[in-house]
């Protein structure tokens, strides 16, 4: 989660506190979930005050600077020196891509875009697309075994399938591989892959996969996969595989994900989760008790954020294993921000960005699938003692986190737990 994410946190959810007449904002220390933390490896800061840079961040979206970066590799091929970058294809005035038929399983292509035919496409011929065919939409960007998102943003490309269409594929694709560059080492090599179906067909009201070469309206930099790589709206980051170099159209009928390997469920989308920035630390009795965290929307999209205090001496109901039967409180979903960041022009969402209205440019749901949001609530005074907070998300379903999929493999959306008291 990013710095500005957190800042803006804190702009949000001052504004409600002040309505909900809660005194000593200035003194509220924001940590990052403490669970969640100790399994990821990036440094969050452990605390932020109320000043006034912060009361002046206005952004939701994730500059391209502070995506917090996964990326594999040795060297990771964002670092290589510029003359390598452009010697291997990633730069924009030297990017080619293939697309090709799977030399062991098969599949008609009646024009590949080949290297060794000349045929490959390049970054002009992308430009030439996205003049007509550009689409743009938000997406958080999560890695499937981390508790919290890398960062939010308006991803832009050419939809796959395009590209697709242009090599004549015949009536046998059953399956599209892709690669992204990787030091030329076969150990290194990362891939995905996706059925043929999804890529020509966009389900319910998801975007189309994209060739992404901008993000929030900027080039897209090769820390975040550039000059082009693959975008899928509703899946874990290591489907949008990095520094796109083929594209291989085959008959085989299963994936070939170098997270499949990992023991990974590689078709899990995006779950619903919530999680918390502002949890009770030390409180005074007599003091209201505030707290106040973000949602990541998954596919199944949100209705409510709950939480629920627990006296530490109360003994967990038996057989409740996700306390599905517990006393949960509605916390407040706060809405969209009328400025979404200084990497957007004017802090405004692009026009004919999916998902959001096309003249206004504001949301036409909220909270938005595939995107973050913030809440906040505020809890009576308790009594002294040593006290357990937790948070969960509903979704639109009425699943309740971390159902309907609970399995790590699939996704992390565990049920975070806070300890305090009250003094």
């Amino acid at each position: 989660m990013s710095v500005t994410f957190l800042r803006e946190h804190l702009r949000f959810t001052r504004r409600y506190f002040m309505q909900m007449g809660v005194a000593g904002l200035s003194a509220i220390s924001f940590s990052p979930p403490s669970t969640k933390a100790e399994e990821s490896s990036r440094e969050l800061p452990k605390k932020m005050e109320l000043g006034d840079g912060i009361k002046k961040s206005k952004s939701l979206i994730t500059s391209q600077a502070q995506f917090y970066d996964v990326s594999r590799g040795q060297p990771i091929p964002h670092t290589l020196p510029d003359d390598k970058k452009r010697e291997v294809g990633m730069t924009r005035d030297t990017w080619k891509l293939e697309v090709i038929a799977d030399p062991e399983h098969r599949a008609v292509v009646r024009q590949p875009m080949s290297k060794e035919q000349g045929t490959s496409f390049d970054f002009d011929k992308l430009m030439n697309l996205a003049e007509k065919r550009a689409v743009r939409f938000g997406k958080v960007m999560t890695c499937l075994n981390l508790g919290c998102p890398l960062g939010y943003g308006i991803w832009e490309g050419v939809p796959l399938r395009d590209v697709i269409w242009l090599t004549n594929p015949g009536d046998d694709v059953r399956r599209v591989f892709y690669f992204g560059y990787h030091n030329d080492d076969p150990k290194q090599i990362f891939r995905s892959s996706l059925p043929m179906s999804r890529v020509l067909e966009d389900p319910f009201d998801l975007p189309p996969i994209i060739l992404c070469y901008k993000l929030n309206g900027e080039w897209l930099t090769p820390e975040r996969g550039g000059p082009v790589r693959i975008v899928v709206p509703e899946a874990y980051g290591f489907k949008s595989v990095k520094w796109l170099t083929h594209v291989v159209l085959t008959n085989l009928f299963h994936a070939n994900d170098t997270y499949a390997e990992q023991g990974n469920d590689i078709d899990s989308p995006l779950k619903t989760f919530a999680a918390t920035i502002n949890a009770p630390q030390d409180v005074k009795a007599g003091e209201k008790i505030v707290v106040s965290g973000y949602a990541q929307v998954g596919i199944n999209g949100l209705s409510k954020v709950q939480a629920w205090i627990q006296n530490a001496d109360e003994q967990p109901m038996e057989g409740d294993r996700y306390y599905e039967r517990a006393p949960w409180v509605d916390m407040e979903i706060l809405g969209p921000p009328d400025d979404w960041g200084s990497e957007l022009k004017e802090g405004k969402i692009p026009l004919l960005t999916h998902g959001f209205d096309s003249s206004s440019g504001k949301p036409l749901s909220w909270p938005m699938r595939l995107g973050m949001i913030h809440w906040a609530g505020v809890f009576p005074p308790l009594a002294r003692g040593s006290y357990i907070f937790r948070c969960r998300a509903i979704d639109e379903k009425g699943g309740a986190q971390p159902m309907p999929r609970p399995f790590r493999r699939s996704g992390f959306a565990a049920i975070e737990q806070v300890s305090f008291k009250v003094t």
